[in-house]
């Protein structure tokens, strides 16, 4: 079989949970042209990927589990946009090892890789009001998510999601390379010389 298929394109939004990732990826994928995927970790929580019953009760220690699971994450998600499909990808980038793994395995793919900002009493203040995560990983995650990478673009939460959708669409619209992916290929090509 000769497949032809032309690579899909990749959204990256990185920044710490409760930050609005999900809102802004689910009104970019509304408003796009092309049609996009939207895909992260809780897609995969929500959908029982996870044997979560086990991991709570104790029968499966989840940090045993975690690695090889973000691991797969990230394997899946250049599979995917090789086969021709467009990724609106949310992510909570938790280390710098994660980051150079990202950027190893999408770095071939044309990324535009968004940071979004929010304030850490902010960020607190929605954990608290979603009730559905652990109090303490907006702080944690605040406080290391944006240090390990750079970016095509950055977004303030607090800002509308009207403006933030404009905002992400007309710089998409206007990349160019290199993008913050090609740049940090070139910063570690560099720094392994």
């Amino acid at each position: 079989m000769d497949d032809k298929r032309v690579a899909g394109k990749i959204i990256l939004i990185n920044g710490a949970s409760s930050a609005g990732k999900t809102t802004l990826a689910r009104a970019l994928q509304q408003k796009l042209a092309e049609p996009f995927w939207h895909f992260s970790i809780d897609h995969l929580r929500d959908a029982k990927v996870l044997p979560l019953e086990r991991i709570t009760s104790g029968e499966f220690a989840w940090p045993l589990l975690r690695p090889a699971f973000f691991e797969g994450f990230h394997r899946s998600l250049p599979a995917l946009t090789e086969a021709g499909n467009n990724l609106i990808i949310e992510h909570i980038v938790e280390t710098e090892a994660w980051m150079a793994r990202l950027v190893q395995l999408l770095a071939p793919f044309d990324v535009f890789f968004v940071g979004l900002h929010c304030p850490l009493p902010e960020l607190e203040r929605r954990e608290v009001a979603r009730g559905d995560r652990r109090i303490g990983e907006a702080r944690t995650d605040y406080r290391k998510v944006h240090s390990f990478g750079v970016y095509d673009l950055e977004l303030e939460s607090r800002d509308s999601l009207d403006l933030n959708v404009s905002t992400v669409m007309a710089a998409w619209k206007a990349r160019r390379r290199p993008h913050a992916f090609d740049r940090m290929v070139a910063r570690d090509s560099c720094a392994s010389i």
